[in-house]
């Protein structure tokens, strides 16, 4: 008979504790304090700016982890807590230029990205002159050519993106001003070895002048008034590459479901940043640092909510990726290589910079946050936005799902390569500022008070779609221009 009580009073103080817990009570795990806890590890200086493929990377890496072992969560990867990929980069060991004949020498007369440099070499006996107006509604058979254009008011990236879309060879800009920057030798990391075929440098006038028939060194005006049209040049450019690999990894952590136990769920950050420059440390407090404490914080109450009866209806994974600085490459590993299918993962709550006021907010800027995505793929996504943000009453901001946003930010962090796989997405985003991309992105810039409530209701959203009978809808087109 004793036994049956202490059965009996186990099973009504379980009820009683599973009960008891709500995601309104579970949110106030999350404080300001811890907050910034986390933040000034993550953003620390021995952190060193937490670029990709760096030891700093690494140490954030290894502080991610040991946060979720503390808060018990299982391993995302197959035992473990990192799912690592490698990132290539390529780098241009020498670089020798001729011009009929006469050889030309590298950051003196020339200027070069090693993303956009020949493979080993090029060869040309001709180059179309396109001056200074060129864009991408040129008329000119460029396809396979090789192009030679004068700055102006239109910037040189556009005539080089121009160049590119109209299936041209390279282009050749030919400056008003010499760089007083060196080459940049160092390639961007991507995923793949391959290279782009495209070529580009920037001359000077000097040489620009060779390149287009002159004999002798053209001033501004003679330049203008050289005829549109193909000149008979010869140019042999000729490179040494080297490609490196270089180690990355993403960090996973799964409150496991008893439930619906093949449903996934993605709460993500990236916790990478730009590193040191010229020995300055760029700490990333709020880009993104404060999504990816943020993201700590979060499983950290769900932990805390689990040892109280919660139990998800789906499996809540916890991903902390790198990469995004280079082009959201940590994310792009994880949707071309999931450790869980993507057709059975129903959202990804995406945090990106949360901690900071953008100072061009029109309405009240102590009380709103960026929603970016609600309005595409998942009809579910507002309605439950809205329905949670009735504890908070923030100024939820919806501008940036405008097509027409110049800014593109619904392309611009890692929800997007969930959502280029047809998983609904939302994006929480607190605007750019002075800081942004600056080493002056610092933890005592943080508005954690204010941080602490978009987190919180960050955090109840996850707990109504970690909770839902259903996974998300997906019944609403992508609405967006195609990605460039």
């Amino acid at each position: 008979m004793r036994k049956l009580l202490v059965l009996f009073l186990s099973f009504v103080t379980a009820m009683a504790v599973a009960q008891d817990i709500d995601a309104n009570t579970a949110a106030k795990a999350i404080t300001a304090a811890g907050l910034k806890e986390h933040l000034s590890i993550i953003a620390g200086a021995e952190m060193e700016g937490r670029e990709t493929g760096t030891a700093g990377e690494r140490k954030a890496a290894a502080y991610l982890v040991s946060q979720y072992k503390k808060f018990k969560l299982k391993p995302g990867n197959n035992g473990s807590y990192t799912l690592p990929f490698k990132l290539f980069q390529d780098k241009v060991v020498s670089s020798t230029l001729k011009v009929n004949g006469e050889p030309y020498t590298l950051d003196k007369d020339y200027w070069v990205n090693a993303t956009s440099v020949p493979q080993t070499s090029f060869n040309t006996n001709a180059v179309i002159f396109v001056g200074s107006d060129f864009n991408d509604k040129s008329t000119v058979d460029v396809k396979g050519k090789l192009l030679v254009a004068t700055e102006s008011k239109e910037r040189s990236m556009m005539k080089i993106m121009a160049a590119q879309k109209l299936g041209a060879a390279g282009i050749i800009i030919i400056a008003n001003t010499n760089p007083t920057n060196a080459s940049n030798l160092t390639g961007r990391l991507s995923i793949t070895a391959a290279s782009s075929t495209f070529i580009s440098m920037t001359v000077s006038k000097a040489l620009g002048s060779r390149l287009v028939g002159g004999s002798k060194d053209y001033t501004d005006q003679e330049l203008a008034d050289v005829p549109k049209g193909v000149f008979s040049t010869t140019i042999d450019w000729v490179t040494e590459h080297n490609n490196t690999e270089v180690p990355s990894a993403d960090v996973l952590a799964v409150l496991p479901s008893k439930e619906k136990t093949d449903e996934y769920m993605f709460i993500t950050s990236h916790y990478d940043h730009e590193g040191i420059k010229n020995g300055v440390i760029y700490f990333g407090a709020d880009d993104d640092g404060s999504g990816t404490a943020s993201v700590v914080a979060i499983a950290n109450a769900f932990s805390q909510a689990s040892k109280k009866g919660f139990s998800p209806k789906r499996n809540m994974v916890f991903m902390n990726v790198s990469g995004e600085e280079k082009g959201l490459l940590g994310s792009k590993y994880y949707s071309e290589h999931p450790v869980y299918p993507l057709e059975k993962t129903s959202v990804d709550l995406n945090i990106d910079m949360v901690g900071r006021i953008d100072p061009t907010y029109k309405g009240d800027s102590t009380n709103y946050l960026y929603i970016i995505g609600d309005d595409k793929l998942s009809s579910d996504l507002q309605p439950m936005t809205d329905k949670v943000n009735q504890h908070y009453n923030l100024e939820l901001d919806r501008k940036y799902n405008d097509p027409k946003d110049m800014n593109r930010f619904y392309y611009r962090s890692d929800h997007y390569n969930f959502a280029a796989k047809g998983v609904p997405v939302i994006f929480y985003f607190n605007g750019t500022h002075r800081d942004y991309h600056r080493p002056s992105d610092t933890v005592d810039k943080i508005n954690f008070d204010l941080m602490e409530k978009r987190v919180r209701m960050i955090f109840e959203t996850a707990w109504d779609m970690a909770m839902k009978e259903d996974m998300l809808k997906r019944d609403l087109p992508l609405n967006m221009p195609p990605s460039r």
